[in-house]
């Protein structure tokens, strides 16, 4: 069992750093192709334009920019931004963890609401259930984008939360944080809890119907102790193969509510590198979202052999 989950997790491991390689790769090359460059739409002579890009190796080949590139990007070294004149990574860890606590806070939320209620919707059907179900089916039908500039009415509207200006004050204490956060993390969570609510219902449904827990039924188990003890442990796995792809898009995909929300994590970073064409910097913010994304599938896997050991051994 040790030996098998080692081998899983390396096999793991190495798929995901893969998995990084080619997206910051891709990110690199498609800002290369792209028409211009950051000295595009400035008034600058053109000699001057050619001395700043052969000081920065832009008039280089790509593949030997690429092959510098990756030599640098193996010791963490993303090169120097074009816009800021800081090194990415520098620019990456003051916003890595504002996204990091904005897509583990949206997490937190989307799992209080979407598993119980996955349960609920699963094991029932009273009034109860079938709200919660048509909440989650409209939920679904909305993109992040819709529910940023909803909550973003009603937070205007109503003045009970701040609408933007997160990091804009020199310091802030835990209530701040928690009044910035709120918006931001709802935003992102509630299509996601919609998702895990859907997921968990289906496994639900077809863990109730397996041998063992009708078993318990027969043996006279209260309904709550088949639910919970039995069906939501069976449950538990289909839910959890995919948990770690929910982990790692909602802490590498929160672009368009960072931006909307005047968040300032990766995705806005990402989209300032974008316009000014940095591709440097671009594609070290596409590394960390793809580090962000195979963390959270890495753990999903080990939480699902921790449930059940036969998928380390591809069973």
């Amino acid at each position: 069992m040790q030996q098998g989950l080692v081998r899983f997790v390396l096999r793991r491991v190495l798929v995901a750093g893969l998995m990084v390689l080619l997206v910051s790769s891709a990110a690199l090359l498609l800002v290369r192709l792209a028409p211009g460059d950051h000295l595009t739409g400035f008034e600058v002579s053109a000699e001057a334009v050619a001395a700043e890009r052969a000081r920065l190796g832009l008039n280089r080949p790509f593949a030997s920019q690429y092959a510098d590139w990756l030599a640098r990007a193996v010791h963490l070294d993303f090169g120097e931004s074009l816009k800021y004149r800081r090194p990415v990574r520098e620019l990456i860890g003051e916003r890595a963890g504002n996204t990091a606590l904005l897509g583990l806070s949206a997490l937190v939320i989307a799992t209080l609401l979407g598993i119980p209620g996955g349960v609920l919707t699963g094991s029932s059907e009273g009034p109860g259930a079938w709200l919660a179900g048509g909440l989650s089916i409209v939920l679904l039908s909305l993109p992040p984008l819709v529910i940023s500039l909803v909550l973003l009415l009603i937070a205007s509207t109503t003045r009970w939360f701040p609408v933007g200006g997160f990091g804009a004050l020199p310091a802030q204490d835990v209530g701040d944080t928690v009044r910035y956060l709120l918006l931001p993390s709802l935003a992102l969570a509630l299509p996601m809890s919609a998702a895990l609510e859907r997921l968990q219902s289906q496994a639900m449904r077809e863990a109730l119907a397996e041998p063992a827990v009708l078993n318990a039924r027969a043996r006279g188990c209260s309904t709550a102790r088949v639910v919970w003890r039995h069906a939501f442990r069976l449950s538990l796995k289909p839910v959890l193969a995919l948990y770690g792809v929910f982990v790692g898009t909602v802490l590498s995909g929160s672009f368009v509510v960072e931006i909307v929300m005047s968040w300032p994590g990766l995705g806005a970073l990402m989209y300032e590198a974008l316009v000014a064409r940095d591709l440097y910097l671009v594609a070290g913010c596409a590394a960390t979202g793809a580090v962000f994304l195979g963390a959270g599938i890495l753990a999903s896997d080990v939480a699902l052999v921790m449930a059940d050991p036969r998928v380390a051994d591809g069973r």
